[in-house]
């Protein structure tokens, strides 16, 4: 069951594939905010789908983060989540990045509910649209 409360995480590691450089989002070898953002919302998407009916799952919609400090290679990231409201089907979690020596991100996230199969069926849609 959906609550106010409930805790995400996710974790890796600073690497060359997902610095700032080989993202496209900097020009320098450190963790990119792409990759932050990403983390983040894994951590919020995994942290509830346990709890959704069979077929429901989330999309993001929106993120409102900073990006405090920056991460060399070799170093690990943890992203954690916490779902603060629940509004019918959107999602709001208060979200934080960490890196081994201290908080490197922070902000707000929301993800909406949404029926799998008829998501991904509107988006295909979009297809026939062009042809």
């Amino acid at each position: 069951m959906l609550e106010t409360g409930i805790k995400g995480e996710a974790a890796e590691i600073v690497t060359e594939r997902n610095t700032a450089r080989a993202m496209g989002s900097g020009m320098l070898e450190v963790y990119a905010t792409p990759a932050m953002i990403a983390l983040i919302e894994k951590a919020a998407c995994e942290s509830v789908a346990p709890e959704l009916e069979t077929g429901k799952g989330t999309v993001g919609t929106l993120l409102q983060v900073k990006h405090l400090s920056a991460s060399p290679v070799g170093m690990k990231i943890t992203a954690r989540t916490t779902l603060t409201e629940i509004d019918r089907k959107r999602l709001t979690f208060a979200v934080e990045a960490y890196d081994e020596t201290g908080k490197i991100g922070e902000g707000i996230h929301e993800r909406f509910i949404i029926d799998n199969e008829a998501f991904f069926n509107k988006a295909n849609q979009k297809w026939e649209a062009e042809g």
